[in-house]
Parts: structure tokens; C-alpha cells; sequence
């Protein structure tokens, strides 16, 4: 690892104008665990680290007036994991990050950062996606805010400008009769990062199926929602043979990546697999687990 210089603004204001002076020569620091790993292998050789792992209104879960759940973005995967109000009125999100990469990531990586590093082969970003989730980003000039699928432009790239930081994650709250499932396939037990991975969220009135978000990630650039399988489902009554016509359009309408950890062929293969195991669970209609 290269010499670097380590900063430590005392607001989001001084850290924003700090990577906007110091441009490409410098990286933002929170929990640090892709970064560090990123610089040990020299991947990446920043002169600067803007640390802003100190600052406090970075940090806390909570829900607002209109019921919206807001993390800092600070916020670690265990804290999301182990958040009581999460845990109860956003399950799907808690059950993804208690299963994050491994403990000690858990319990250091950020959300936020998480988020930013925009890694395909994780686990939020199509989570987040499949609940229609928002990234707040903050500079000196003010606040903006940004739908998940906007945030998430390509393969470890994000719509951040050079002087933002992402501060918030914002979750809208569920209708009462949703119910989601976030399913994650590994090449093998001692792996972290997934291979695909498959969010839903649904809601039905008896066995019609009213709405369904379905979005597929880790076999993508990015977290991508599958609008042509959930045209197939909703407004129809669920059945295993509509449900394995919907992940067949899953599987075939996704750009998986072709790469040292499974070609696109395979990923495309998987991927269907989860979606049908994974529906067919959502909707009650096998007991198989993914």
C-alpha cells in the first residue's frame, strides 16, 4: 500500500468540498472494507483519504411522518440486520443483510458505502431496488434525490457528481398485505459474494397476484427490474406453470455478465432457476427453498 494522507472533516459540507478540491487523487473512507482491499492490492492508489466515518448525522435508523424508513448511510449491515423497525415493517431488507458477505464485514462495512462502491456481485443494490428504494445525495450546493435505479448506473459506477456524498437510504413503506423475498445463490457454501441473486416483492388478493416488483442482481452490471415478467403475473391467478413461464422471460430478458466466475450462459441459467424457486416460494406454492 502506497503513502496516502488521512482527513477528517467535522461536517458533510467540509468532506463534500474536500473531494471536490482534491478530484481524483482521493477516495471517501467509512467502514473501509472494499477500499482497504482495493489499496493493499494497489487497485487503487489515492493521495488522500477523506474519512467521515466520525460523522454522526450519517448514522441512525428511524421512520418519518409519512412512514418512510431513512438508514445514514453510515448505518453497518449488522445494524440494518438487527434494527427492530426494520425487522418488523421491512423483513425482506433486514433477511438480505443479515446474510452480507460475512461477520466482520457485516459489522464494519457501511450501507452507504456499500452502495457507492457499486460492486455487481452484492447484495443491497437489488434489495433496495426491489423495494423502491432512494439515495439521498448531499454537497455544499444542497440535496438531492435519486430513485435506486438512477443511482446505479454501470458496473462500479454511480450517478454521484465529484462533490457529493451519499448521506441517506430512504425506503418507502410496504402496503399491509405486501410480502418479499430476497434469495441469493452461491458457487459454493464458503463463498461470500453471490452469484445472482433475486428480490420480489408482491402483493395478491387471494390467489391473483395485484403487483409484483421482480429485480435480478450480481449476474448483472447492474440490479435490473424485470418489467416483462411482472406484466406476465399480475392481474393473473398463480399457478407453478405461470410462475415458470414468468422466470423463463426472467432468465431471457436479463444481459447477465460473462466473467472468470461463471460465463453468461451459466448465469442466465441460474438466475431462472432462483426466479422460479424463489416465486414459487413468495406465493406458497412449494415448499423448495432456493
Amino acid at each position: 500500500m502506497l503513502d496516502f494522507d488521512f482527513l477528517e472533516p467535522t461536517s458533510v459540507a467540509e468532506a463534500s468540498q474536500m473531494v471536490a478540491d482534491l478530484g481524483e487523487d482521493c477516495r471517501v473512507i467509512a467502514g473501509g472494507t472494499a477500499l482497504m482491499l482495493a489499496m493493499r492490492q494497489r487497485m487503487l492508489t489515492p493521495s488522500h483519504l477523506v474519512s467521515v466515518g466520525h460523522l454522526q448525522p450519517l448514522r441512525g435508523i428511524s421512520a418519518d411522518g409519512s412512514g418512510w424508513l431513512r438508514i445514514g448511510a453510515l448505518c453497518t449491515h449488522a445494524e440494518v440486520a438487527a434494527s427492530s423497525l426494520i425487522r418488523a415493517q421491512w423483513p425482506m431488507l433486514a433477511s438480505m443483510a443479515s446474510r452480507v458477505a460475512n461477520p466482520q464485514v457485516r459489522h464494519q462495512g457501511t450501507l452507504g458505502g456499500n452502495l457507492c462502491y457499486a460492486d455487481p456481485a452484492t447484495d443491497p443494490p437489488g434489495c433496495l431496488l426491489a423495494l423502491d428504494a432512494q439515495v439521498v445525495l448531499s454537497s455544499a450546493r444542497g440535496d438531492r434525490v435519486l430513485p435506486m435505479a438512477d443511482f446505479l448506473v454501470d458496473y462500479y459506477t454511480t450517478a454521484l457528481e465529484p462533490d457529493e456524498l451519499l448521506t441517506e437510504i430512504r425506503v418507502p413503506p410496504l402496503a399491509p398485505d405486501a410480502t418479499g423475498l430476497y434469495t441469493r445463490h452461491l458457487r459454493t457454501a464458503a463463498e461470500h459474494r453471490p452469484l445472482a441473486s433475486v428480490a420480489l416483492l408482491a402483493r395478491r388478493q387471494g390467489s391473483v397476484c395485484t403487483e409484483v416488483r421482480i429485480a435480478v442482481g450480481a449476474s448483472t452490471p447492474v440490479p435490473t427490474r424485470v418489467a416483462s415478467a411482472e406484466a406476465c403475473l399480475v392481474g393473473q391467478t398463480i399457478t407453478a406453470d405461470l410462475i415458470a413461464e414468468a422466470a423463463a422471460i426472467v432468465a431471457a430478458d436479463i444481459t447477465p455478465v460473462d466473467d472468470a466466475r461463471g460465463c453468461a450462459d451459466y448465469r442466465r441459467h441460474i438466475v431462472g432457476v432462483v426466479a422460479r424457486r424463489s416465486l414459487a416460494q413468495l406465493f406458497g406454492l412449494t415448499q423448495e427453498q432456493p
